[in-house]
């Protein structure tokens, strides 16, 4: 939804920069860091921080600060309040229990996707697949998949001066590569990632559509990649996501 410049609060969207600027790689930053990842000045930075400090958001030593728990009401009232999760939760168990193996529901967000639904029960084999863990689009089967479902134009809008970094030896860096890969996701309808994003582990993803065929979320599975094959995992998971993918539908 775009909105007037005049309706936009520049504070508000330099905080959320700041606030955003914490991950998985970055979990501590000062404000000469934070002012980098956040791309607003030094002062500017100290300042958010400072004030997220101050409203129970960020914890502090002094010099470097951390996300505090209090973030968690953001994504516990989305778990809560949205419809998604709670609706593909009880599959994503089924799922794990049959196969023994982790599951989840991951959605688009700008250049990274978001896993809002996980599998109870399951091993976790891949590094940061927790609940609200954020990958990078184009090294994942989910990304490609969430990719494939954007119009011709919403894609190229969305590759167009994008860099695409590497993670493994085998991350795709390349954009005609990526727009290949994308465009094959659409006539098979599902992806196959070995070792894009971690090494020692591959997914495989369909695309999750509601009633009126529009692609809402991405389903996958991850498997030990020096075990299975992709030919294997397509023989064994594609079955069993595809049905499911078919039974969430008019629920979705």
């Amino acid at each position: 939804m775009s909105i007037a410049k005049a309706d936009v609060i520049e504070g508000m969207v330099k905080g959320m920069a700041v606030l955003e600027s914490f991950d998985t790689e970055r979990q501590r930053l000062n404000a000469t860091l934070a002012a980098q990842r956040a791309g607003i000045t030094r002062a500017a930075a100290r300042r958010h921080l400072l004030t997220l400090h101050h409203l129970g958001y960020l914890e502090s030593d002094g010099s470097y600060f951390w996300l505090a728990a209090k973030v968690m009401r953001f994504s516990g009232s989305y778990l809560a309040s949205s419809r998604l999760p709670r609706v593909i939760q009880p599959t994503l168990n089924r799922l794990a229990a049959q196969a023994q193996h982790s599951f989840s529901a991951v959605v688009l967000d700008g250049e990274e996707v978001v896993i809002i639904a996980r599998s109870d029960g399951a091993r976790v084999l891949a590094y940061g697949l927790h609940l609200g863990a954020r990958l990078p689009v184009h090294a994942t089967s989910t990304g490609r998949v969430l990719l494939a479902g954007k119009t011709k134009t919403e894609f190229n809008a969305w590759l167009k001066g994008r860099s695409l970094s590497r993670l493994t030896g085998h991350t795709v860096t390349d954009p005609k590569t990526l727009r290949e890969q994308v465009a094959q996701a659409q006539i098979n309808d599902y992806v196959i990632s070995c070792e894009e994003h971690e090494l020692g582990v591959s997914a495989m993803s369909v695309p999750l559509r509601n009633a009126q065929g529009k692609v809402v979320a991405a389903l996958n599975v991850v498997l030990p990649s020096h075990v299975m094959t992709a030919a294997h995992i397509r023989q064994q998971f594609l079955p069993l996501l595809q049905g499911a993918a078919q039974e969430l539908r008019a629920l979705l």
